[in-house]
């Protein structure tokens, strides 16, 4: 089961994305080939075969990664948060 994406996560990821897409998604490519090499070719692949704009393809697969991943980093800190 996916974890759930709140408005706060959507909200504080827009922000920083949308302060300078490029440098976001660049980011994104350097960080995916470290932490997930097989996504990262993936979806370059995927923007690299569509007739869409490739960077926007990947662009939005990238924010859908990072939104993910941060909603389960959220959900396993409750998990793990004890009194």
């Amino acid at each position: 089961m996916l974890p759930i994406i709140t408005e706060e996560i959507a909200a504080a990821a827009f922000s920083e994305i949308f302060k300078d897409m490029p440098a976001w998604r660049k980011k994104m490519i350097h960080y995916l080939k470290e932490e997930n090499p097989e996504i990262n070719t993936a979806i370059i692949e995927a923007a690299n075969n569509t007739d869409l704009d490739p960077k926007a393809v990947a662009l939005g697969a990238y924010m859908t990664y990072n939104l993910l991943e941060t909603a389960m980093k959220e959900d396993n800190a409750l998990m793990n948060f004890s009194e």
